[in-house]
Protein backbone atom coordinates (compact mmCIF):
# COMPACT_ATOMS: atom_id res chain seq x y z
CA UNK A 1 0.00 0.00 0.00
CA UNK A 2 1.33 3.37 -0.75
CA UNK A 3 2.90 5.65 1.92
CA UNK A 4 2.15 8.97 2.05
CA UNK A 5 3.77 12.08 3.20
CA UNK A 6 4.01 11.06 6.79
CA UNK A 7 5.22 7.61 5.68
CA UNK A 8 2.32 6.24 7.03
CA UNK A 9 -0.30 4.02 4.39
CA UNK A 10 -2.85 6.26 2.69
CA UNK A 11 -5.65 4.34 4.58
CA UNK A 12 -5.79 6.24 7.60
CA UNK A 13 -6.33 9.09 5.43
CA UNK A 14 -9.29 7.66 3.24
CA UNK A 15 -10.81 6.73 6.68
CA UNK A 16 -11.01 2.82 5.88
CA UNK A 17 -11.96 0.00 8.14
CA UNK A 18 -9.33 0.07 11.40
CA UNK A 19 -9.03 -3.78 11.11
CA UNK A 20 -6.91 -3.42 7.80
CA UNK A 21 -3.93 -1.78 10.10
CA UNK A 22 -1.98 -3.62 12.74
CA UNK A 23 -4.15 -2.90 15.87
CA UNK A 24 -1.46 -2.52 18.05
CA UNK A 25 -0.67 0.78 16.64
CA UNK A 26 -3.88 2.20 16.17
CA UNK A 27 -5.50 4.06 18.79
CA UNK A 28 -9.12 5.03 18.58
CA UNK A 29 -12.52 3.35 19.47
CA UNK A 30 -12.44 -0.02 17.27
CA UNK A 31 -16.22 0.20 16.78
CA UNK A 32 -15.92 3.20 14.49
CA UNK A 33 -15.26 2.55 11.28
CA UNK A 34 -13.06 5.23 10.41
CA UNK A 35 -9.13 5.17 11.88
CA UNK A 36 -9.65 8.70 13.57
CA UNK A 37 -6.24 8.57 16.32
CA UNK A 38 -3.11 6.50 15.27
CA UNK A 39 0.20 6.47 16.38
CA UNK A 40 3.07 4.59 14.26
CA UNK A 41 6.22 3.85 15.85
CA UNK A 42 9.35 2.14 14.39
CA UNK A 43 12.68 2.16 15.88
CA UNK A 44 15.76 1.77 13.90
CA UNK A 45 17.93 -0.69 15.41
CA UNK A 46 21.39 0.76 13.97
CA UNK A 47 20.84 4.18 15.63
CA UNK A 48 18.89 3.93 18.28
CA UNK A 49 16.19 7.01 16.58
CA UNK A 50 12.58 6.18 16.92
CA UNK A 51 10.26 7.46 14.09
CA UNK A 52 6.86 7.98 14.74
CA UNK A 53 3.61 9.33 12.46
CA UNK A 54 0.76 9.88 14.60
CA UNK A 55 -2.45 11.38 14.01
CA UNK A 56 -5.17 12.86 16.88
CA UNK A 57 -8.51 14.63 17.48
CA UNK A 58 -8.50 16.09 20.61
CA UNK A 59 -6.77 15.46 23.57
CA UNK A 60 -3.26 13.47 22.68
CA UNK A 61 -1.22 13.23 25.34
CA UNK A 62 -0.57 14.59 28.98
CA UNK A 63 2.22 16.78 30.48
CA UNK A 64 5.74 14.18 30.00
CA UNK A 65 9.05 14.09 28.82
CA UNK A 66 11.77 12.59 26.69
CA UNK A 67 15.13 11.81 27.49
CA UNK A 68 15.31 12.22 23.67
CA UNK A 69 15.90 14.93 21.52
CA UNK A 70 12.65 15.48 19.99
CA UNK A 71 12.15 17.12 16.31
CA UNK A 72 9.25 16.97 14.53
CA UNK A 73 7.22 18.74 11.43
CA UNK A 74 3.24 19.73 11.72
CA UNK A 75 1.91 17.85 8.61
CA UNK A 76 -1.84 19.00 8.72
CA UNK A 77 -3.76 20.78 11.09
CA UNK A 78 -3.00 22.94 14.45
CA UNK A 79 -1.21 20.98 16.95
CA UNK A 80 -1.13 23.06 20.30
CA UNK A 81 1.00 22.00 23.18
CA UNK A 82 2.79 23.79 26.92
CA UNK A 83 6.48 23.68 26.49
CA UNK A 84 9.30 26.22 28.06
CA UNK A 85 6.34 27.76 30.12
CA UNK A 86 4.64 28.55 27.36
CA UNK A 87 1.86 27.18 25.17
CA UNK A 88 2.65 27.16 22.06
CA UNK A 89 0.91 25.95 18.31
CA UNK A 90 2.31 24.87 15.65
CA UNK A 91 0.32 24.60 11.80
CA UNK A 92 1.26 22.99 8.59
CA UNK A 93 5.29 23.18 8.03
CA UNK A 94 6.48 24.11 11.37
CA UNK A 95 9.07 22.05 13.13
CA UNK A 96 8.80 21.42 16.54
CA UNK A 97 12.04 21.31 18.47
CA UNK A 98 12.12 19.93 22.32
CA UNK A 99 15.45 19.07 24.29
CA UNK A 100 15.76 16.30 26.21
CA UNK A 101 13.85 16.37 29.77
CA UNK A 102 11.59 19.35 28.92
CA UNK A 103 7.90 18.34 29.80
CA UNK A 104 5.50 19.36 27.20
CA UNK A 105 1.82 18.01 26.27
CA UNK A 106 -0.06 17.95 23.14
CA UNK A 107 -3.88 18.54 21.81
CA UNK A 108 -6.08 19.45 19.10
CA UNK A 109 -7.16 23.07 18.60
CA UNK A 110 -9.74 22.36 15.95
CA UNK A 111 -12.36 19.14 15.50
CA UNK A 112 -10.00 18.22 12.14
CA UNK A 113 -7.45 17.36 14.61
CA UNK A 114 -3.36 17.48 13.61
CA UNK A 115 -1.11 15.04 12.00
CA UNK A 116 2.73 15.16 12.14
CA UNK A 117 6.16 13.07 12.10
CA UNK A 118 8.80 13.30 15.09
CA UNK A 119 12.15 11.91 15.28
CA UNK A 120 13.01 10.74 19.12
CA UNK A 121 17.21 11.29 18.48
CA UNK A 122 19.53 9.41 21.67
CA UNK A 123 21.32 12.23 23.56
CA UNK A 124 24.47 9.49 22.63
CA UNK A 125 23.61 9.50 18.95
CA UNK A 126 23.35 12.92 18.37
CA UNK A 127 26.41 13.65 20.33
CA UNK A 128 28.19 11.48 18.07
CA UNK A 129 26.91 13.24 14.95
CA UNK A 130 27.95 16.78 16.42
CA UNK A 131 31.58 15.13 17.03
CA UNK A 132 31.40 15.15 20.76
CA UNK A 133 30.20 18.57 21.21
CA UNK A 134 26.99 18.86 23.44
CA UNK A 135 27.44 20.09 26.39
CA UNK A 136 25.39 22.86 27.36
CA UNK A 137 23.90 23.19 23.66
CA UNK A 138 19.92 23.62 23.74
CA UNK A 139 17.26 24.61 21.18
CA UNK A 140 17.65 28.45 19.99
CA UNK A 141 13.43 28.09 19.81
CA UNK A 142 10.95 25.21 20.43
CA UNK A 143 9.08 26.70 16.80
CA UNK A 144 10.94 26.58 13.47
CA UNK A 145 9.82 28.06 10.18
CA UNK A 146 12.45 25.97 8.40
CA UNK A 147 11.10 24.04 5.38
CA UNK A 148 14.34 22.24 4.45
CA UNK A 149 14.47 20.45 7.88
CA UNK A 150 10.76 19.76 7.81
CA UNK A 151 11.34 17.80 5.07
CA UNK A 152 14.72 16.06 6.44
CA UNK A 153 12.59 15.33 9.32
CA UNK A 154 9.46 13.60 7.28
CA UNK A 155 12.75 11.49 5.07
CA UNK A 156 14.02 10.31 7.84
CA UNK A 157 10.52 9.74 9.12
CA UNK A 158 9.74 7.48 6.29
CA UNK A 159 12.94 6.36 5.90
CA UNK A 160 12.97 3.99 9.30
CA UNK A 161 9.16 3.27 9.12
CA UNK A 162 9.76 1.85 5.68
CA UNK A 163 13.11 -0.29 6.27
CA UNK A 164 15.16 1.85 3.77
CA UNK A 165 18.06 0.03 2.77
CA UNK A 166 20.83 0.92 5.09
CA UNK A 167 22.80 3.82 3.36
CA UNK A 168 19.39 5.47 2.02
CA UNK A 169 18.85 5.18 5.95
CA UNK A 170 21.94 6.98 6.55
CA UNK A 171 21.57 9.95 4.16
CA UNK A 172 18.24 10.71 5.40
CA UNK A 173 19.58 10.74 8.74
CA UNK A 174 22.58 13.21 7.86
CA UNK A 175 20.46 14.95 6.23
CA UNK A 176 18.71 15.79 9.24
CA UNK A 177 21.79 16.37 11.02
CA UNK A 178 22.85 18.66 8.63
CA UNK A 179 19.78 20.93 8.95
CA UNK A 180 19.88 20.87 12.60
CA UNK A 181 22.80 22.38 13.46
CA UNK A 182 21.48 25.80 12.61
CA UNK A 183 19.14 25.59 15.28
CA UNK A 184 21.46 24.52 18.22
CA UNK A 185 23.71 26.95 19.89
CA UNK A 186 25.68 27.04 23.69
CA UNK A 187 23.76 28.79 26.14
CA UNK A 188 19.92 28.26 24.20
CA UNK A 189 19.28 26.25 27.81
CA UNK A 190 17.05 28.70 30.32
CA UNK A 191 18.88 28.51 33.85
CA UNK A 192 16.46 27.36 35.85
CA UNK A 193 14.13 30.09 37.68
CA UNK A 194 14.74 28.84 41.04
CA UNK A 195 17.35 26.92 42.83
CA UNK A 196 16.29 25.13 45.68
CA UNK A 197 18.67 22.51 48.01
CA UNK A 198 15.06 20.98 49.11
CA UNK A 199 13.85 20.44 45.75
CA UNK A 200 17.37 19.09 44.27
CA UNK A 201 17.45 16.67 46.65
CA UNK A 202 14.06 15.31 46.66
CA UNK A 203 14.39 14.60 42.85
CA UNK A 204 17.82 12.86 43.53
CA UNK A 205 15.87 10.61 46.37
CA UNK A 206 13.11 10.06 43.39
CA UNK A 207 15.15 9.05 40.69
CA UNK A 208 17.07 6.93 43.26
CA UNK A 209 14.08 5.24 44.64
CA UNK A 210 11.50 5.48 41.47
CA UNK A 211 10.17 1.55 42.17
CA UNK A 212 9.94 1.72 46.23
CA UNK A 213 6.30 2.72 47.54
CA UNK A 214 6.86 6.11 49.57
CA UNK A 215 4.39 9.06 50.48
CA UNK A 216 5.10 12.62 50.28
CA UNK A 217 5.96 12.98 54.52
CA UNK A 218 9.15 10.28 53.37
CA UNK A 219 10.10 12.09 50.89
CA UNK A 220 10.25 15.68 52.53
CA UNK A 221 11.99 14.09 55.78
CA UNK A 222 14.53 12.60 52.93
CA UNK A 223 14.77 16.22 51.11
CA UNK A 224 15.28 17.96 54.48
CA UNK A 225 12.24 19.64 53.94
CA UNK A 226 10.30 21.21 56.98
CA UNK A 227 6.78 19.39 56.16
CA UNK A 228 4.68 18.08 53.00
CA UNK A 229 3.71 21.30 52.13
CA UNK A 230 7.14 23.58 52.01
CA UNK A 231 8.26 20.33 49.52
CA UNK A 232 5.57 20.96 47.18
CA UNK A 233 5.89 24.56 47.42
CA UNK A 234 9.78 24.25 46.33
CA UNK A 235 9.55 20.91 44.13
CA UNK A 236 7.37 22.71 42.07
CA UNK A 237 8.93 26.36 41.55
CA UNK A 238 11.91 24.22 40.66
CA UNK A 239 10.88 22.01 38.27
CA UNK A 240 7.38 23.09 37.00
CA UNK A 241 4.94 19.88 38.33
CA UNK A 242 4.51 17.65 41.21
CA UNK A 243 6.70 14.87 42.97
CA UNK A 244 4.41 12.75 42.15
CA UNK A 245 3.62 13.45 38.85
CA UNK A 246 7.29 13.86 38.55
CA UNK A 247 7.68 10.11 40.60
CA UNK A 248 5.24 9.03 37.18
CA UNK A 249 7.40 10.26 34.54
CA UNK A 250 10.71 9.04 36.10
CA UNK A 251 8.64 5.43 36.34
CA UNK A 252 7.44 5.88 32.26
CA UNK A 253 11.16 6.68 31.27
CA UNK A 254 11.96 3.62 32.59
CA UNK A 255 9.51 1.72 31.64
CA UNK A 256 10.57 2.90 27.92
CA UNK A 257 13.96 1.52 28.69
CA UNK A 258 12.76 -2.19 28.90
CA UNK A 259 10.33 -1.93 26.58
CA UNK A 260 13.10 -1.24 24.11
CA UNK A 261 14.94 -4.36 25.27
CA UNK A 262 12.04 -6.55 24.74
CA UNK A 263 10.94 -6.61 28.41
CA UNK A 264 7.17 -7.73 28.45
CA UNK A 265 5.37 -4.90 29.79
CA UNK A 266 4.07 -6.93 32.76
CA UNK A 267 7.74 -7.25 33.89
CA UNK A 268 8.83 -3.56 32.66
CA UNK A 269 5.21 -2.24 35.00
CA UNK A 270 6.42 -4.34 38.12
CA UNK A 271 10.72 -3.13 37.80
CA UNK A 272 9.77 0.49 37.11
CA UNK A 273 7.70 0.74 40.26
CA UNK A 274 4.02 0.67 38.62
CA UNK A 275 1.51 -1.41 40.65
CA UNK A 276 0.57 -3.90 37.63
CA UNK A 277 0.57 -3.80 33.63
CA UNK A 278 -2.53 -2.25 33.62
CA UNK A 279 -1.39 0.37 36.09
CA UNK A 280 1.84 1.34 33.26
CA UNK A 281 -0.67 1.26 30.57
CA UNK A 282 -2.72 3.69 31.72
CA UNK A 283 -0.36 6.38 32.28
CA UNK A 284 1.74 4.84 29.49
CA UNK A 285 -1.04 5.54 26.88
CA UNK A 286 -2.16 9.17 28.63
CA UNK A 287 1.83 10.02 28.00
CA UNK A 288 2.58 8.59 24.75
CA UNK A 289 -0.40 8.18 23.33
CA UNK A 290 -0.24 4.38 22.96
CA UNK A 291 -0.08 1.24 24.75
CA UNK A 292 3.37 -0.37 26.28
CA UNK A 293 2.89 -3.52 24.08
CA UNK A 294 2.39 -1.79 20.86
CA UNK A 295 5.24 0.83 21.84
CA UNK A 296 7.25 -2.68 22.55
CA UNK A 297 6.29 -3.79 18.74
CA UNK A 298 7.67 -0.83 17.32
CA UNK A 299 11.12 -0.58 18.64
CA UNK A 300 11.93 -4.61 18.47
CA UNK A 301 8.48 -6.31 16.13
CA UNK A 302 8.48 -8.37 19.26
CA UNK A 303 4.47 -8.97 20.17
CA UNK A 304 3.29 -8.77 23.49
CA UNK A 305 3.70 -12.40 24.94
CA UNK A 306 6.48 -13.76 23.49
CA UNK A 307 10.02 -13.44 24.75
CA UNK A 308 13.24 -13.09 23.53
CA UNK A 309 15.55 -15.71 24.13
CA UNK A 310 19.72 -15.20 23.36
Amino acid sequence: MPMDETGWSALHDHGKDCSQAPASRVRGNASNARCADFVHLVRDRHSGIEAVTAQFHGHAYDMHSHDEWLVGVTHAGVQDFFCRGQRRQSTAGRVILIEPGERHDGQAVHEKGFRYSMLYLPQSWLREEMGGWDADIGFRQTLADDRQLGEAIAAACRAIISAAPRLAADAARDRVVEQLRQHLGRGARPAPAVISPVAERAMDYIQAHYDEPFSLEDLAHAAGATDRFQLSRTFRRRFGTSPHACLVEVRLTKARAMLRSAVPPAEAAFASGFADQSHLGRWFRRAYGLTPAAYRLGCTNVPDGEVTVE
